[in-house]
């Protein structure tokens, strides 16, 4: 199975992902460092939100079919 990996930088306030409790907001769009469109569903990085929000440097693991694998915060 090759495996792609997704470096790209989140800048999301507190308030703004608040907007995906309240269902407003269920996917994520950013580019990759690579320039390519990264689209995810937002409780993919929940596990990161702090009380300033989600804030710094990622890598997203997805398989040659675009399936989630995993992330991580790299910085």
């Amino acid at each position: 199975m090759a495996v792609q990996r997704l470096i790209f930088e989140l800048a999301i306030s507190a308030d703004t992902f608040l907007s995906v409790y309240k269902g407003h907001a269920k996917a994520i769009s950013t580019l990759s460092s690579d320039g390519r469109r990264v689209e995810f569903a937002a409780d993919k990085v929940r596990q990161f939100l702090t009380h300033d929000g989600i804030y710094g440097v990622f890598e997203m693991e997805i398989t040659a079919e675009n399936k989630f694998l995993s992330i991580k915060r790299l910085r």
